[in-house]
């Protein structure tokens, strides 16, 4: 926090009386924030925020940029709604992207905006040992979809299907999968085409556009003992404020984007029961 408002007083261009000023509060306070003695109350991290508002400062960039770690092996990104307590292990909701498991993402913006809207998140830096792991690499076509429909519970339909048993197995004897993020950006375009409203192409073409970071997923206990916490904290109010923002216009950015990919690939393609059917595309 400390770091945030020495940021953003240097970006205002303001001294610490004119911030104290502005804020109604002794230049002593701001001193003893920025020395990192006290932490500003909720009402003071909104007007800190209300401040930067009315100066179009925006610090999400300052956020992000602080949680990234500099390492040799992978670093890996994770946010918690309370907090991890006691051991890790692969105990998400089993209608997540690739079942139940551990999630863990390379860019840390994802899940920094996943729990913006939760009261006390904590956010994590791990680094994972993949030596004597069987690890599953999903690559970017339509198998990292249909392997999400079938998690999510979209093959159901298919059920007695080839292309069921296919990826009702596709993960078996792996300890990681290791896919592309299917974010809340991505979240309405596989939507559109698990519910026949886009095809194949349109989807992928969608994937492209966006760009999207890995995700890690530990699904098994073994793979979940390979993780190394880096570092963990509890996110500032001030910084949950930022973060739902930056979460709702990279949202609308998202499926601007997505859009304009769907728009291009409209008449490509297969749908989802084309494709549950077994047809071509050639």
């Amino acid at each position: 926090m400390n770091q945030m408002i020495k940021e953003m007083r240097k970006l205002l261009n303001m001294s610490k009386d004119q911030l104290a000023s502005d804020l109604g509060v002794s230049c002593a306070v701001v001193d003893r924030w920025e020395n990192d003695e006290i932490i500003p109350d909720k009402p003071a991290q909104l007007k800190l925020y209300t401040l930067c508002k009315k100066n179009d400062l925006d610090l999400t960039d300052f956020i992000v940029n602080r949680e990234i770690q500099s390492s040799d092996e992978t670093v890996l990104y994770h946010a918690s709604r309370k907090g991890i307590k006691g051991k890790i292990s692969p105990i998400s909701r089993e209608r997540c992207d690739f079942g139940k498991g551990f999630y863990m993402g390379t860019d840390p913006i994802q899940p920094l905006t996943l729990v913006c809207n939760e009261d006390k998140p904590v956010f994590y830096s791990f680094s994972m040992n993949l030596s004597e792991l069987k690890v599953l690499e999903v690559s970017m076509d339509i198998d990292w979809a249909m392997l999400i429909a079938y998690y999510r519970g979209y093959l159901e339909k298919g059920r007695d299907s080839v292309l069921y048993e296919k990826y009702a197995h596709m993960a078996d004897g792996y300890d990681v999968i290791v896919g592309l993020i299917a974010n809340d950006r991505m979240y309405q375009v596989l939507t559109d085409f698990f519910e026949e409203r886009i095809t194949d192409r349109a989807l992928l073409g969608s994937l492209s556009a966006l760009k999207l970071g890995k995700q890690y997923v530990a699904i098994t206990q073994k793979a979940c003992d390979k993780i190394s916490i880096i570092s963990s904290r509890e996110l500032s109010s001030l910084e949950l404020m930022f973060l739902k923002e930056t979460s709702i216009v990279r949202r609308h950015e998202g499926l601007s984007i997505a859009d304009k990919a769907v728009k291009e690939h409209r008449r490509d393609g297969l749908y989802f029961d084309e494709i549950l059917r077994g047809e071509r595309n050639d």
